[in-house]
């Protein structure tokens, strides 16, 4: 109950981002349906059909990120003054959090089934004369339990890791201290493990991809042809610059106050270097997700490729999950920055100084994680050519 009510009483904001999580679980849910769909009408591929599954967990997994960003981000997960004397302590909100999650996973795992079984025609028969019936598998007799066995994949991830995300006790995204009066961190960690995993990850895919014929591997087409070695080696990939996102954000702050600042790079600097645990994380899954996207152009930018939609909607969600979690992030690092900005404003700082500031942290932010994704893609792309 408590979750349902702190679901009902979120501002427009919150309640934009559950139902896009909602959305995004209805997108992986039908996905892992329809793999479903292709083990029933194909069952002597069963590799293929592993191997389908196995690509539905980069859109799971990206789908699970931005809902933990949605939790971190939602008012009602943070602990307040007074809230402990009512029974509403750290644990109890990190579980409310997690319920919430999983109500709003759990409503498009719902909408996923129902559209899968009225593409199917179990419900009222096949729309669209029948265009959907040899993709879905119209034919065969759908296994309730492996179903709802996928569809709960979601809800259970998305909801485990936020309570995960949320538990008390776990340091906060930001670096030692939320607000930009505080002085800021030790660089960040996670710079060697994640130039480690990175090249790992270049390593698996030139292995990968390096077969007896040398010849390309199919990457952004048909599902049929990708080979799950080069799916293993762009996930070490993403985890690498995922745990060095932070420190090159604390970088980019590094750069910005290089060779005699003056005060609007030295508040940018600052400012970047407080908040790099908080931006630096989602600027790196996005850095990865954009290689992943460079490659592909570079390899077959000129050739043309039949896309099939399940292709296409993998990628949607992809892309649309990681640059909603950029956005929150990025939102949330707005508002922690009000305090900062309301005193420096009544100072006198003048408004445009700000505004410089702000035009200085992005464009040291896309210089540095342009040349990151810039040089992953070259270097993911290369042993993939012919």
């Amino acid at each position: 109950m408590l979750a349902l009510r702190l679901a009902r009483g979120g501002h427009a904001a919150v309640q934009l981002r559950r139902l896009l999580v909602a959305a995004a679980s209805a997108g992986v849910g039908f996905l892992l349906l329809c793999t479903l769909a292709y083990a029933l009408s194909h069952p002597a591929e069963s590799g293929t059909a592993v191997l389908r599954l196995l690509w539905c967990l980069v859109p799971l997994a990206a789908t699970v990120y931005f809902a933990v960003a949605a939790a971190r981000s939602d008012p009602g997960s943070r602990p307040r003054p007074g809230l402990s004397s009512v029974g509403l302590g750290p644990a109890r909100l990190a579980a409310a959090a997690a319920a919430t999650t999983a109500v709003a996973a759990t409503l498009g795992s719902s909408v996923a089934l129902l559209f899968f079984l009225h593409l199917r025609g179990d419900l009222t028969g096949l729309p669209f004369d029948g265009a959907a019936a040899e993709l879905l598998a119209a034919g065969e007799s759908l296994p309730l339990g492996a179903a709802l066995l996928l569809l709960a994949l979601v809800p259970l991830a998305a909801s485990a890791a936020a309570a995960l995300a949320l538990r008390p006790g776990r340091a906060p995204e930001a670096s030692a201290g939320t607000e930009e009066g505080e002085a800021p961190a030790d660089a960040p960690g996670g710079l060697p493990w994640g130039i480690a995993l990175v090249a790992a990850g270049l390593a698996v895919e030139t292995y990968a991809s390096g077969g007896a014929s040398g010849r390309v591997v199919p990457l952004p087409g048909r599902i049929e042809g990708h080979h799950a070695g080069v799916l293993a080696g762009w996930s070490l990939t993403a985890m690498g610059l995922w745990l060095a996102g932070p420190a090159l954000a604390h970088l980019c702050g590094r750069l910005v106050q290089a060779v005699r600042p003056g005060a609007t790079r030295m508040l940018a600097g600052r400012v970047l270097m407080t908040q790099s645990r908080r931006i630096g994380r989602p600027l790196g899954v996005v850095s990865a997700v954009a290689s992943g996207a460079l490659a592909a152009a570079t390899l077959y930018g000129d050739v043309p490729r039949q896309w099939g939609p399940l292709s296409v909607l993998g990628a949607a969600l992809v892309v649309g999950c990681t640059g909603a979690a950029l956005l929150t992030a990025l939102l949330d690092a707005r508002r922690s920055r009000s305090t900062l900005r309301a005193a420096l404003l009544r100072a006198g700082t003048p408004a445009a100084a700000l505004r410089r500031a702000a035009a200085l942290r992005a464009g040291a932010l896309l210089l540095v994680f342009g040349a990151v994704t810039w040089l992953v893609a070259v270097l993911a792309a290369a042993p993939l050519a012919l």
